[in-house]
């Protein structure tokens, strides 16, 4: 599993231009004029990750499969979509379906590029965005507690708990913060899920500047990582001009535009990376002679539910994981070095697997 990252922010940002780059494709058609993006367009990247390609190398791999990561550019939003202005409500089940949401900020000058307000204001940009998606979910929950009531006085037991979580919500809401600033008990964790707030996804700001400002912002990017830092969240500076240059580039052209430009990683590296640590994401390897391959899971999966990941059979019959850190087995040389030196280490259904462990499951048929 990798995980879907939907592309927001108002008309003429840079989002349709990113989404390109990200996924260099011309999927999305870049036009400067609002809208140009109806449909969400959806791609796949490989993540990056250099450690899979050590281990590839020590096992002979044929293979190298990288975990995946999916972007979902959605449709451009303007002040009074939840009411229906612009493409209304088009965009907001779209929304509903991404694990994250990148927020596409405009941080760049150019006369050439229209804003839809007639100035640059990221800040002000982002609140209008997070404004739509707040009176969407109120809307929303106002019409579905209306018709919770049956339920809830028939002793439904999953009414009653849901209930209790959109009162709480629309509370939050009401005064004006997003669903995702309230704390939610484990024990409550799956209703929450159900009800797919739109202010309930984590957010990543993406401030676009300009090619020459893409390794140290400028001051509007910086304005964006203050508030973002207000609000708990994150932000990443991205030039879409520069990703749209490097996804023509040959892998070695690029690294040398890179150091070039002054940057020691691609945006959408930056973008990915971020975006592992807003969901609390890690990665484990399965290495052998035909593939050496990715896998994603939250933080805290235990070694069943890692291997679950891979097939369902893998977890129902479960028996231990054979486990080695990446360090060992980087360092010792491979599989075989590494249970020679006592690195291997077998793990039972309590082990919370670690970022970068190298694992082989055994398991019942």
């Amino acid at each position: 599993m990798g995980f879907k990252m939907g592309i927001v922010g108002l008309p003429n940002v840079g989002k349709s231009t990113l989404f390109n780059a990200l996924t260099k494709t011309a999927a999305a058609q870049a036009a400067n004029f609002p809208f140009c993006t109806i449909e969400p367009n959806v791609g796949e990247v490989g993540v990056p990750d250099a450690r899979l390609d050590k281990l590839a190398a020590i096992a002979s791999s044929k293979t190298i499969i990288p975990t995946r990561m999916t972007f979902v550019d959605i449709a451009g939003l303007v002040k009074g979509a939840s009411k229906g202005e612009g493409l209304g409500n088009q965009f907001l089940a779209n929304i509903r379906e991404v694990d994250a949401i990148a927020h596409v900020l405009r941080c760049f000058e150019d006369g050439d590029v229209t804003h839809v307000e007639g100035r640059i204001d990221p800040v002000s940009d982002a609140e209008t965005i997070e404004t739509e998606l707040m009176l969407a979910d109120i809307e929303s929950l106002e019409k579905r507690l209306q018709n919770m009531g049956r339920k809830v006085r028939g002793g439904d037991k999953d009414a009653v708990d849901q209930e209790r979580l959109m009162k709480m919500a629309l509370e939050a809401l009401e005064d004006g913060k997003p669903a995702r600033v309230l704390e939610i008990d484990e024990d409550d964790a799956k209703q929450w899920k159900i009800l797919q707030l739109l202010t309930s996804k984590p957010v990543l700001y993406v401030c676009n500047v300009g090619e020459a400002e893409a390794s140290e912002g400028n001051d509007h990017s910086a304005a964006v990582a203050t508030m973002a830092a207000a609000q708990g969240n994150s932000a990443v500076i991205i030039s879409a001009q520069i990703e749209e240059e490097i996804s023509k580039l040959e892998p070695e052209e690029a690294t040398m535009f890179l150091e070039e430009m002054g940057l020691n990683e691609s945006g959408q590296d930056r973008l990915i990376c971020a975006g592992y640590v807003l969901l609390h994401l890690e990665t484990y390897f399965t290495v052998g002679p035909k593939e050496a391959r990715a896998w994603t899971i939250p933080a805290g999966t235990t070694a069943p539910k890692a291997a679950g990941v891979i097939h369902g059979d893998f977890e129902k019959g479960f028996i231990r994981a054979e486990t080695i850190a990446y360090d060992d087995f980087v360092t010792l040389g491979g599989e075989q070095p590494s249970k020679e030196a006592g690195k291997m280490r077998a793990e039972g259904k309590t082990y919370i697997v670690k970022d970068g462990d190298v694992l082989h499951f055994l398991f019942n048929n």
